[in-house]
């Protein structure tokens, strides 16, 4: 760089032609191709040479509206397994009192082995009339208002037909949306679920928040966010991007969905181990007053219950209770088989 560059705005060097911004120079012949130039006025690239060269220079990070596929272009070559990607936007937080107003399904093969969606993207999205005024922070939030549900019904025919067909439904919070999902529909309750946010440990890949809009960001996308067919897609789109492991989301909830989880209740656990049973992330069930936690299969249900023995209760006989779930009732209202086990 020499010393006049050093005092070019940043502007100027990318030649986008900002006020106050030195004029960039005509080339001296016509190019023979449309290669974007750091001297080229913003007004003569297409937005798409914007945002490369934005992205060439290392201060900037460029963000792209989310694309809308209706057709992956991957050709499966081994078995396919068909996942109904599900959301819903509700009138409020509790399923036994709240309804959905709006339920969205994306239908779509994804190779088995690969984790990769193939062929055509099957999308159902309705507006239902809940039969209660929406409530004007829900509204803010969803931009769904009362005018727009008022005499709607979800397509029960249709949302039937494509829940048939799958053998895996999806969510990114599925703990809230399949209580919600069978209150309406009870179909929903004879399919196995998974739930991306918590089946997958976003931590450990590096991202800073599991929430859907800040792991699309992360991937360079935006979108209308808190409408569910939108957030469908865009789980969609980061279900189909690779992890550190090189796998993809969507192949690591398939390989996972059919495995047994746990939920362990520290049972009659000593008052004085609160703050360490809640530092080691249990969570305090008030209703049954219990600290409880979730394990991912057998070994790691083992070694809690080491653990439980040895720091909980102090190495004296215990009895605590394990809750079997399987892909059929977790994330559900009901209970899974629950035992008693000795420590």
């Amino acid at each position: 760089m020499n010393e006049a560059d050093t005092h070019v705005p940043l502007s100027g060097q990318l030649g986008f032609g900002f006020e106050g911004a030195p004029a960039a120079p005509e080339p001296s012949r016509p190019r023979k191709t449309r290669t974007a130039s750091p001297a080229e006025p913003a007004a003569a690239l297409a937005p798409e040479a914007m945002a490369r060269l934005l992205d060439s220079h290392a201060d900037y990070r460029v963000l792209r509206r989310l694309p809308v596929v209706t057709q992956f272009a991957h050709q499966a070559t081994g078995p396919v397994t068909r996942v109904l990607i599900l959301d819903t936007e509700t009138t409020g937080l509790d399923a036994s009192r709240d309804r959905i107003m709006e339920l969205a399904l994306l239908s779509v093969d994804v190779e088995t082995a690969t984790g990769l969606p193939t062929g055509r993207v099957e999308v159902y999205d309705g507006l239902e009339d809940p039969g209660m005024p929406i409530p004007a922070e829900i509204q803010a939030l969803t931009g769904i208002n009362n005018d727009m549900v008022r005499g709607q019904r979800l397509d029960e025919q249709r949302v039937t037909d494509m829940l048939s067909g799958a053998d895996l439904v999806l969510a990114h919070n599925a703990g809230f949306d399949r209580p919600f999902a069978e209150a309406r529909l009870p179909h929903f309750a004879q399919r196995p679920w998974a739930c991306s946010f918590a089946d997958l440990d976003w931590k450990k890949e590096g991202r800073s928040s599991a929430k859907l809009t800040q792991l699309a960001l992360e991937l360079g996308w935006f979108y209308d966010a808190h409408r569910a067919e939108m957030d469908c897609r865009a789980l969609l789109a980061v279900l189909a991007s690779p992890l550190s492991s090189g796998q993809t989301g969507l192949a690591c909830l398939l390989a996972a969905f059919g495995q047994t989880s746990y939920r362990l209740q520290a049972t009659a656990a000593p008052f004085e181990a609160k703050d360490l049973l809640k530092a080691r992330a249990y969570r305090w069930d008030g209703t049954n007053r219990v600290w409880h936690t979730r394990l991912g299969d057998e070994a790691a249900l083992q070694a809690e219950c080491d653990w439980l023995k040895a720091e909980v209760y102090a190495k004296r006989p215990a009895q605590v209770q394990v809750e079997e779930l399987d892909a059929g009732v977790r994330y559900s209202l009901r209970p899974g088989k629950r035992i008693s086990r000795t420590l």
